[in-house]
């Protein structure tokens, strides 16, 4: 089965805290990204593209599966810092 997510990384969990209220507050996502994400992907809102499980990290890859459609992830942590997640298909 394949998803499609885009998520924001940050380097601290008060960080994702933070921008998780933003979001819970009516926030565009991928603007958020853009602004505030340490990924790469953020130039793109944070989009990943189409993935496969055995693709991402372990944790990452957990939360990614589990959301609903549309639905954003609490603060996930790996070892590249904190995500929240946004699945988009």
């Amino acid at each position: 089965m394949q998803i499609r997510a885009c998520h924001i990384l940050v380097p601290t969990l008060i960080e994702a805290e933070h921008l998780k209220t933003q979001l819970a507050e009516g926030a565009d996502f991928h603007q958020l990204a853009g602004q505030h994400s340490k990924c790469p992907s953020g130039k793109q809102g944070g989009d990943l593209g189409m993935f496969v499980k055995g693709m991402m990290v372990k944790p990452f890859e957990d939360a990614a599966f589990a959301l609903p459609i549309g639905e954003i992830s609490d603060p996930v942590q790996t070892q590249f810092g904190y995500h929240l997640i946004k699945r988009l298909m």
